[in-house]
């Protein structure tokens, strides 16, 4: 294994100055982005492993089809649990050893399942819980593992970084599975635990050597509570990360019926062996693989909205084929564009999540976006499989296919393609923590005060709501505007922050777009005086 010494900061000005054109194949030029996807392809194939075993085991303890479902809702469920607070300890803590951390807890709880297994303890609700806390251990490394994304390559190799992640994801589940259901065929589910445990390692070995430079901070690192509420703040002022995540619900809940169910039809309708349904799952992946090569070519014919369109009208159409094909062979090659329509869709989204949020909240929104997700996915499993044991697979798997094809309409309202020039680099400004000042006093509220030509008013009223956000994207829990009806043309903008250091993180967390649309702001101010700024703090 290559020795992993480069420092992080300097990956990206390496890669951005290469004058070759980002490929789908161009981020695994950085040593450090190639070695984290090579060694996360082997864990994932080991994690595929371990779902099919997973469920084969489940159906063998109990054919009902809701404890089925049940194990696609303790997968999902715990993304949807913790995957905020995973992102908050990743904007505040060294993410590199809270990785070490998540990886280590993985090991543990798939060692202990491989034991369990081996000595036949193993129940339906004891395989849930393991299942439930092998999936905690992803949801602890989602989302620093995406946000480390942009640091490891250019701007310009974003999308394919990401495609390829996503790739990396499908060829595993293109290995996986067969792999898996071939080792249950001769050896049984203790042996897929065990070397689900052992395909951890690699990650772990590979965090252990990367020697990543810790980023410079000139304030103190944020207390977990306030973290997540300036999390939560960005996502409700940032719009194009909000069409993200109502898109995403729009695709999840319905295509969650697609995995739950596929491990029923296998066994109880089609009457396959594991090696048989894992040949089936193969196929996902092969169609997922396919799918990434073609993603570049594809966001060239098509912007991200009629991409996910025609990628969700195509999964409903497999789900279809899911419901009524019976033939082991026709409905497995069926399968493979069920591959093909989940990788554009969810790369789709996870493109749309990563530009829509800035570096120093990168962690925390994408596990927001995380959080949407797969708490979709574990609603839907659950709906999905009451569904199927109350009436049948095929209804069950129909009304999600009608549903999906509805809440494709989503799209004339949520764009994904909104701001398409959105720059959210850090732009930061000149602070005043010069200031002899406690930095835990507050409330403090600023006041900026515009002198303008009142012949503006209404456009200059405009250009503030778009001011409004950004105060909100930085910290500020509440924003008003009031104008002086003695002084014609005199506005004043106010905001409240919960404290001094508060208003001291605003400065570091502006953006090249905040800093825009300050501009556009600004540029009403009559004269060469500047607006007058005020910082008023409630006394101690």
């Amino acid at each position: 294994m290559t020795h992993i010494d480069e420092r992080l900061s300097r990956e990206p000005e390496a890669t951005a100055a290469q004058s070759h054109v980002a490929s789908t194949w161009s981020p695994l030029r950085a040593p450090v982005f190639r070695m984290l996807w090579i060694a996360t392809v082997v864990s994932n194939i080991g994690s595929w492993m371990s779902d099919v075993g997973t469920s084969w085991m489940m159906l063998s303890l109990s054919p009902n089809p809701l404890w089925v479902a049940l194990v696609q809702a303790a997968s999902s469920l715990p993304m949807f649990l913790f995957a905020l607070p995973s992102g908050v300890m990743a904007d505040i803590i060294d993410r590199r050893r809270y990785l070490l951390f998540s990886q280590l807890w993985m090991f543990i709880v798939a060692i202990g399942l491989s034991a369990l297994a081996l000595t036949g303890q193993v129940t339906p609700l004891v395989l849930l819980i393991s299942t439930f806390l092998l999936s905690t251990g992803a949801a602890m490394s989602s989302p620093p593992f995406q946000a480390i994304v942009p640091d490891l390559v250019s701007k310009k190799e974003l999308a394919p970084a990401i495609a390829l992640n996503s790739l990396g994801i499908n060829i595993s589940r293109a290995i996986g599975p067969a792999l898996g259901g071939l080792i249950l065929s001769f050896a049984g589910p203790w042996v897929v635990f065990l070397l689900n445990a052992l395909s951890v390692l690699g990650v772990g070995i590979v965090l252990w050597r990367w020697k990543s430079e810790p980023s410079v901070q000139k304030l103190p690192p944020e207390h977990f509570f306030s973290a997540v509420r300036a999390g939560l703040r960005y996502v409700h002022a940032a719009p194009v990360l909000r069409n993200v995540l109502v898109r995403t619900v729009a695709f999840f809940l319905f295509a969650s019926a697609g995995w739950a169910l596929l491990p029923l039809v296998a066994r109880r309708e089609l009457g396959l062996g594991p090696g048989q349904y894992g040949i089936m799952l193969a196929s996902i992946g092969l169609g997922a693989i396919c799918g990434a090569i073609l993603l570049p070519r594809l966001r060239a014919r098509f912007n991200p909205d009629r991409l996910m369109v025609l990628a969700s009208l195509l999964f409903a159409l497999t789900m279809l084929a899911l419901a009524f094909v019976r033939h082991f062979w026709l409905l497995t090659g069926l399968e493979f564009f069920t591959g093909m329509a989940w990788i554009a869709v969810l790369s789709t989204l996870n493109v749309g999540a990563q530009r829509s949020a800035a570096r120093w909240v990168k962690a925390r929104a994408l596990a927001v976006y995380l959080t949407v997700f797969f708490g979709s996915m574990t609603l839907g499993s659950a709906i999905w499989g009451q569904l199927a044991a109350q009436f049948s697979i095929p209804l069950s798997l129909c009304l999600a296919a009608a549903g999906m094809v509805i809440a494709s309409a989503t799209v004339r309202r949520w764009r994904l393609d909104k701001d398409p020039d959105l720059n959210l680099d850090s732009h930061v400004e000149q602070g005043m923590s010069e200031l002899p000042l406690n930095s835990q006093r507050g409330p403090v509220m600023i006041s900026v005060e515009y002198q303008i030509d009142p012949d503006q008013a209404p456009a200059f009223i405009r250009a503030l709501q778009e001011m409004r956000r950004v105060r909100r994207r930085g910290g500020a829990m509440s924003w008003a505007v009031y104008e002086d009806i003695q002084q014609p043309g005199t506005f004043v903008e106010t905001f409240v922050v919960g404290s001094w250091m508060e208003h001291l993180r605003q400065h570091e967390r502006h953006t090249e777009n905040d800093f825009q649309i300050q501009r556009r702001v600004r540029a009403f101010q009559r004269g060469e005086i500047p607006p007058t700024v005020r910082h008023l703090v409630a006394p101690e």
